[in-house]
């Protein structure tokens, strides 16, 4: 299998390519040229296997200049039980909440407590093989831009790995007081991590600039580096996302939650619609969904686009209690139009430079049509996230964290406005402890609360009796390591500087 970039058909690379290179030199992302096709007999075999198996049969497909045991090799690695406290990284939650049945897809129980621990527990593994593949002897340089969850994921991933080195840049006021805590109490050789005055977006908009600046890319070269990717640009970051959409559907059915080849929908909060787009890429491969609902807070851009075919990132921006979906740029939008184009690298890039040079872009009538029938977009505001977590919690005993929370509100709001009672698998990506403050304050509003991110744990612990993830019970007491802010446009300097590049 062979991938191309969105925005120069021309540009045709491997997986390993793909994957160690991360981004298109034309600042596209990396596409499959087609997409395997499962039938009912390959849903079946997936049935028999447990998650690893699962994984190992999809990357296969996908990863065709992968031997075997090297894809095996890195799910081995990646997906332990020691790492996601169970055999099954991704088990599946039932509850339901006004009367709505809710199959919870929980994707949070890594070493970092997200759904980025998914893709980033088996990143490094696909990456270090891509490099001796296509760069043997180059190491490793991965530039990320986090709203919060893909930055210790990361970190933990490809700490201390041989041959990379991994810098992290995160809005200075945009992530929360434990996403920042985990972040710069990081351990590892290998990694920096740096604050910017800005917001999410100025973080992504400036990796994705060194990116694409061939002074920086080549005083790299002269040093033995390259850059990589471990956003969710990266075709290795999105790959084994696909992975627990069909393994869900698999459980659901074994535990006869679902006939086999029933339909489901799919519910996901997403702000740089990575997560969601995998589900999608699932559905191409024979995964039977029905309706892809897309959550967003107030930061409504996949909300006002999927309801009228223009993206318009030019709005206020909002700091919510569920940052993660703090984004007004989607970068992973990017592909599935480039999909519902008709694989058009012309369209593509036209809609993307009106993006970069207006902030605005509207599709045409065929693009919105497909949008209309496959996708519903929805959003809800703090106060809403804050009840539903409430609501939730007092009805059903089930604690979720802000983000999660989103995602059951718009559902919810889906299902009065249609009445659509199709099963629908809700992917949770974090735990409620990343957020303690904003789940304090929805399960008990009249509570005095401590100063600190700690006791706010300790304190929610004991109002709930949920378990604390042992991942962020270690880091009480661990000292800070990195506390530089920088400038937008130091990015470059600062990067060269991580690295003692001149």
């Amino acid at each position: 299998m062979l991938y191309s970039s969105t925005q120069n058909a021309s540009e045709v690379v491997s997986a390993a390519q793909a994957i160690a290179q991360g981004i298109s030199k034309d600042g596209g992302l990396f596409v499959p040229q087609s997409f395997p096709k499962y039938d009912e007999k390959d849903f079946r075999e997936l049935l028999k296997k447990d998650y690893k198996g699962r994984a190992e049969k999809i990357f296969s497909d996908y990863l065709t200049d992968f031997t075997a045991e090297e894809i095996e090799d890195c799910v081995e690695k990646a997906y332990t039980a020691e790492k996601f406290g169970g055999e099954n990284p991704a088990p599946m939650a039932y509850t339901q909440l006004g009367g709505v049945d809710l199959n919870i897809l929980e994707l949070w129980h890594g070493p970092t407590c997200a759904f980025k621990d998914m893709a980033l527990q088996i990143l490094p593994h696909l990456l270090t093989k891509s490099l001796k593949k296509t760069c043997d002897g180059k190491d490793a340089v991965i530039l990320v831009a986090t709203s919060g969850d893909t930055g210790k994921a990361a970190l933990e991933g490809f700490k201390d790995v041989e041959h990379t080195k991994i810098i992290v840049f995160y809005p200075v006021d945009g992530v929360s007081p434990m996403q920042k805590h985990q972040m710069n109490t990081q351990e590892g050789g290998n990694v920096t991590v740096c604050a910017i005055k800005g917001n999410f977006d100025d973080a992504q908009t400036g990796v994705k600039k060194i990116f694409t600046t061939p002074s920086i890319s080549e005083k790299l070269a002269e040093n033995n580096m390259l850059f990589s990717s471990a956003n969710s640009i990266n075709w290795g970051r999105l790959l084994p996302q696909i992975v627990y959409y069909i393994s869900s559907y698999c459980d659901m059915v074994n535990e006869r939650k679902i006939a086999f080849g029933d339909k489901i929908n799919v519910v996901v909060p997403t702000g740089n619609f990575g997560n969601i787009l995998a589900s999608y890429y699932a559905s191409l491969m024979g995964l039977p969904v029905a309706r892809f609902i897309c959550a967003s807070n107030s930061n409504n851009v996949l909300t006002d686009f999927i309801n009228t075919g223009v993206y318009d990132k030019n709005r206020q921006f909002y700091t919510t209690i569920s940052p993660s979906m703090d984004i007004l740029v989607s970068s992973n939008l990017e592909r599935l139009l480039y999909k519902l184009s008709g694989n058009s690298d012309k369209t593509t890039r036209e809609w993307m430079t009106a993006l970069k040079t207006g902030g605005r872009y509207e599709v045409g009538d065929d693009v919105k049509a497909v949008m209309n029938e496959k996708f519903y977009g929805g959003f809800c505001d703090d106060a809403q996230t804050k009840r539903t977590i409430s609501r939730l919690f007092e009805e059903q005993g089930y604690l979720c964290d802000t983000h999660t929370a989103v995602a059951v509100s718009v559902y919810e709001e889906y299902v009065e406005k249609t009445g659509d009672n199709t099963p629908a698998v809700i992917a949770s990506t974090a735990s409620p402890y990343k957020f303690s403050k904003a789940v304090l304050e929805a399960v008990a509003p009249d509570a005095e609360l401590p100063e600190t991110e700690f006791d706010m744990v300790d304190m929610l612990n004991s109002i709930t009796k949920m378990p604390v993830p042992a991942p962020l019970a270690g880091l009480k007491g661990k000292q800070t390591r990195f506390s530089d802010v920088t400038e937008v446009d130091k990015m470059p300097e600062y990067v060269l500087s991580a690295l003692s590049v001149e």
